[in-house]
């Protein structure tokens, strides 16, 4: 389907039509068989791959695009592919069809003095509503995710990705029609009219279940105070590491560079430093230089600032920014007990770590910092579905309920209960 959106009233049409294929595509859906779901998985993994000169060609329009409105190079990761990346999005669709099909399965069960037979059964959630901006692999990864856990999905990308995302989209229709499944199961918005997003967030007439936003902090907020269904909400990545007193610096250092520099533009990459004020100056100073050498910008506190010339004056507003970027800041703390306080006043409860060798300090850390992902001894660019086991993600949920941290295929299912009786009746 080409764009067609000129005004509020055909966006309104065409997303009311979009949603009903959706809720018709997820009934059969729900009850599709394992073999045809991975069968499907498996196609479009073929097809991304057969694709691969489209989709490059595709990308390199909206890279373009991109480049013209002059939008920072960290955004332009985010938004680049090649075949290394198609390849490993032709890879995680093979490792989700790999996974444990969730449906069906049996979370509980038990018996009552009555002789009534329980079980909770995870079900699928119906239609998944995606919302993401810039990263055209969401586009993959969401529809597969959403698939394999039986739910139909449309899915709402980024204006900057669109050429790349309809590339992708039509391998993942592909495979859907060569295993027997109704192309209606994962639809892309045609039209990057803003007005589409707020259609969905309306629910669709009942159409969609629940809503998953994946960008920034301003598409966040729009979507928890506009949307009329369910949110599995994904707040801004402030994730921080705290370097303890008792940290092995041969760990530390490395880890501390990977943590902000391997992607800077990724949810999980570290904003913020945090380094115990009773380490020694043989903790900071590594840590600080290792940092600017890799390319760094270091914004660091009085005490951060003594360490090298190069580190700039961290202004207020530093501490609790995702700058998405080689920035980071830069602070001493009262040992743990500060960390947990600065991370509870100025992150976003989605990806902390603590480096130490002091296990009562880890033990501390991982029990009162209260995000999505705590870790110890390791890089929060972890934080990440397919690293976590769960073949990818639609995103990194900061919320509590229902879905936390990685929304992988088992996030994306509810439950209902199945009794069984023989011939009972309630006294």
């Amino acid at each position: 389907m080409l764009e067609t959106a000129a005004n509020g009233n055909s966006v309104e049409a065409l997303m009311l039509d979009i949603g009903r294929r959706a809720r018709a595509a997820a009934r059969p859906l729900a009850n599709t068989s394992t073999d045809a779901k991975n069968a499907a998985l498996r196609a479009m993994a073929d097809a991304l791959v057969a694709a691969e000169a489209d989709i490059l060609a595709a990308n390199v329009i909206d890279l373009k695009n991109a480049a013209d409105t002059g939008v920072a190079a960290s955004f332009i990761d985010r938004l680049t592919l090649n075949a290394s990346r198609i390849a490993g999005i032709a890879q995680s669709l093979r490792e989700i069809a790999e996974l444990p099909d969730p449906v069906g399965s049996i979370i509980a069960e038990w018996d009552r003095p009555n002789g009534l037979h329980i079980e909770r059964v995870r079900t699928p959630l119906g239609v998944i509503g995606v919302i993401y901006e810039s990263r055209p692999n969401v586009t993959a990864d969401a529809g597969a995710l959403c698939l394999k856990a039986g739910n139909a999905v449309i899915l709402r990308g980024g204006s900057d990705s669109v050429n790349s995302s309809r590339a992708i989209h039509a391998c993942l229709v592909k495979g859907l029609v060569a295993a027997g499944l109704p192309a209606d199961a994962i639809q892309l918005v045609p039209t990057t009219d803003r007005a589409a997003v707020g259609a969905m967030l309306s629910g669709l007439d009942n159409a969609i279940d629940v809503i998953v936003p994946r960008g920034g902090k301003s598409l966040v907020e729009r979507v928890q105070t506009e949307a009329r269904v369910p949110v599995f909400a994904h707040l801004e990545g402030i994730c921080h590491t705290y370097v303890d007193k008792a940290a092995n610096m041969d760990i530390a250092v490395p880890l501390v560079v990977n943590a902000k520099m391997r992607r800077t533009g990724v949810c999980g990459a570290t904003e913020c430093l945090l380094i115990d004020k009773n380490a020694s100056a043989d903790i900071v100073t590594p840590l600080v230089t290792a940092l600017l050498e890799a390319g760094c910008e270091v914004r660091g506190d009085a005490s951060i600032q003594k360490t090298d010339p190069r580190v700039k004056a961290a202004a207020p507003e530093d501490f609790g920014k995702e700058f998405l970027d080689a920035v980071i800041a830069v602070k001493l703390v009262d040992g743990v007990a500060g960390a947990i306080e600065h991370i509870a006043r100025f992150g976003s409860q989605h990806t902390d770590a603590i480096i130490t060798e002091d296990e009562s300090a880890a033990e501390r850390f991982l029990n009162e910092v209260d995000s999505a992902i705590v870790l110890v001894n390791a890089s929060t660019q972890f934080a990440d579905g397919g690293e976590f086991g769960f073949g990818g993600e639609i995103g990194i949920a900061t919320g509590k309920m229902h879905a936390r941290g990685p929304v992988g295929v088992e996030q994306l299912t509810s439950f209902k209960y199945r009794v069984r009786g023989t011939g009972q009746v309630r006294p």
